[in-house]
């Protein structure tokens, strides 16, 4: 317990610094909000009115924490530019950048476990050989390009789908999801070749010790070492990587949205990188590092589970 509650102070802090180091670079490069939302010809009474309203006049460090506190509750402010709350403009977006980032890593287990299962009980065998040799070829792939030749392959010669003709979820979410597919497919594939290399290579150090010797002169087969012996010390490894994966894919997901017309949040933060919407940037960046430190505890809470040792440390 006391190495989950450190871990999470740990997060807290970190998400705090996180945020106020954002909130001071914005500040420091984004020029008069005021002006950019009435425009150059605004008179200065109402530029002023408009400080005094959204509180620009205040210190800085009043301005950070009353928007610390906003975004906590939900409300990280306005656009400058659609002149919305950004809570609804993401609110949006947000479902599909996760659904895409959570398919993609269903898929990149579905695809790397068996995969460097198999390769670690046949380890030395031919299709071991072509196997390892296909991992290489598909990890030196970037996932922009994977779904520029998928899009063109599935899409356009086999006309397997559309691409483009994105179908929200809230239309039809079989037809949401099954558009989601190939898009996945493109960012699992290198992050599927790592996870089924770096298992097997964890599998078949966790053989060469001691207790998976002895495992084997008690009579087990390969499959009851395998599975009953080596597998969980080798997860151990693994569990990091799974961890850094859905980080990653889900800024792969952002790269990939566009190639694929996918109205996730890369749509939104690009158009308001592209607009100077300040407001937006911050609240999706921000989102963003909350979603990959909140995975980072998870992996470090589980690996506790998995081995008490490190609670106890």
């Amino acid at each position: 317990m006391r190495y989950v509650l450190k871990k999470t102070a740990t997060m807290l802090i970190t998400l705090l610094a996180v945020s106020l180091f954002l909130f001071v670079s914005f500040q420091l490069i984004s020029g008069d909000p005021a002006t950019r939302m009435l425009g150059t010809g605004a008179t200065p009474e109402r530029l002023e009115a408009l400080r005094e309203e959204l509180g620009l006049n205040d210190a800085l460090l009043v301005r950070y924490v009353r928007w610390l506190a906003s975004f906590v509750r939900g409300d990280p402010g306005i656009s400058y530019v659609y002149r919305q709350p950004v809570a609804s403009l993401l609110g949006a977006k947000i479902p599909v950048t996760l659904a895409l980032a959570l398919m993609s890593f269903a898929l990149t287990c579905l695809v790397g476990f068996p995969a460097g299962l198999y390769t670690a009980k046949y380890a030395g065998s031919a299709l071991d050989r072509i196997v390892m040799v296909l991992n290489q070829a598909i990890m030196a792939v970037p996932p922009f390009f994977a779904g520029i030749l998928i899009s063109w392959a599935f899409g356009t010669v086999l006309r397997l789908f559309s691409p483009g003709a994105y179908v929200s979820y809230e239309t039809s979410v079989p037809r949401f999801l099954g558009y989601l597919v190939f898009p996945s497919i493109a960012l699992a594939l290198p992050r599927a070749a790592q996870l089924a290399k770096l298992l097997r290579g964890a599998i078949l150090e966790e053989s060469g010790k001691n207790y998976a010797r002895t495992a084997y002169s008690r009579g087990n087969n390969t499959d009851g070492v395998l599975f009953g012996h080596l597998l969980k010390n080798a997860f151990l490894p693994v569990l990091t990587f799974l961890g850094m994966s859905l980080a990653n894919l889900l800024a792969g997901s952002l790269i990939v949205e566009s190639i694929f017309n996918i109205p996730g949040i890369s749509s939104i933060l690009l158009s308001s990188i592209g607009n100077r919407d300040y407001p937006v940037i911050l609240a999706a960046v921000m989102w963003i590092a909350v979603f990959i430190i909140a995975i980072n505890l998870l992996v470090d809470i589980l690996y506790a589970v998995l081995d008490p040792r490190i609670d106890g440390e």
